[in-house]
């Protein structure tokens, strides 16, 4: 596996570390508090072979410019960052892919700055907070694993871990979220080496406490492509039935035999749904021009 670009940004709103990969038209891929460096990411990687990417490091991520106020960690500040940077790259537009929290980003992107997306993929996400009435989520207390991943996260927490129980814990924590667990170190083979930037995580803990753009997604004029794995145990299935019941040019694509990683747990699938979405949607474009 080659590596990615490290490119420095110079945006209206400050210098942002991009990581560049891959071929095709640009699209952009970010994370609500994951730290990129040049080894990527794996959902990011899924999609070299179609487009070019645009691995986006955030405001107080990696070397990206940092937050001088604590509201431009916020979802929408985001994207407005985004947009900064999809500006000074010169791209009229771009399509735009997120995993989870990415996910999260993506919804936001949609509601206010659809004009600016070629095209919208969101996997594993919610429109809305997706803990507090959801038993079947992992961060729920009526959840049978529930009390185990609240053990691995205080453990990580701790700073005096060596490195390689740190590695031992984490891999633990990614189990949870498999449909099956046994396949982790077949799945998982890639040198990928991401941290986590403390204060966006900090900030997003408090701010999904009150997240709900449900009423909105009818402001989505993107077409927009929605992928959950059936037993998603992070953001589960009914966020995404919600989310595609909503946006009116919308396509959702359920994963059976996945849990939060359907790009990995059944990756030529969703590869193939990737592109079947893609030639349908230029062939959208051609009849309407």
């Amino acid at each position: 596996m080659t590596g990615w670009n490290k490119n420095l940004i110079h945006t209206s709103r400050g210098n942002f570390e991009v990581f560049i990969k891959g071929e095709g038209a640009p699209l952009c891929i970010t994370h609500n508090y994951s730290e990129f460096n040049e080894t990527g990411d794996y959902f990011a990687e899924t999609f070299i072979n179609t487009n070019k990417v645009y691995l986006v490091n955030l405001r107080e991520a990696g070397n990206s410019e940092k937050a001088s106020d604590p509201y431009q960690l916020s979802m929408l500040e985001t994207v407005f960052d985004l947009e900064a940077i999809r500006e000074a790259l010169g791209f009229e537009k771009w399509g735009f892919a997120g995993h989870s929290t990415g996910g999260m980003i993506g919804i936001i992107y949609g509601i206010y700055c659809s004009n600016s997306l070629l095209f919208n993929v969101i996997v594993g996400a919610a429109a809305r907070e997706y803990m507090t009435f959801s038993p079947d989520c992992i961060y729920h207390p009526e959840h049978p694993q529930f009390g185990k991943m609240q053990e691995l996260i205080e453990a990580l927490k701790r700073s005096d871990l060596s490195k390689e129980k740190r590695k031992e814990l984490s891999i633990e924590r990614t189990k949870l979220s498999l449909f099956n667990p046994e396949r982790y170190q077949e799945l998982f083979v890639l040198n990928v080496s991401k941290k986590m930037s403390a204060s966006r995580m900090n900030y997003f803990s408090r701010e999904i406490q009150l997240f709900d753009v449900t009423k909105k997604l009818k402001l989505i004029t993107t077409p927009t492509l929605i992928i959950c794995g059936k037993y998603d145990v992070q953001c589960p299935l009914t966020y995404s039935l919600e989310m595609n019941e909503l946006i009116s040019i919308s396509r959702l694509i359920i994963f059976y035999k996945s849990n939060h990683y359907p790009f990995l747990e059944e990756s030529d699938l969703f590869k193939k749904e990737f592109n079947r979405f893609l030639d349908d949607f230029k062939e959208e474009n051609v009849q309407n021009d």
